[in-house]
């Protein structure tokens, strides 16, 4: 559960922004996004295998860039 406390005069837009940032920390927007519809196994796995894929090509473009 995410909490921030806001301190004497400090401005409510320092605090959203840190309030926001510590819900991406903890991954609430990430867990309810993959919570929000039903993914059948055998989906749930081919979207992990084409994120992986996607990864892998992604690092292999960076070594190739790199050298």
């Amino acid at each position: 559960m995410a909490r921030v406390q806001v301190h004497d005069n400090e401005n409510i837009e320092s605090a959203i922004r840190r309030f926001k940032r510590q819900v991406a920390r903890e991954g609430i927007i990430t867990d309810t996004k993959k919570h929000a519809f039903y993914l059948k196994p055998g989906e749930r796995r081919r979207l992990k295998s084409q994120v992986a894929r996607r990864r892998a090509r992604k690092s292999l473009r960076k070594r190739v860039t790199e050298d």
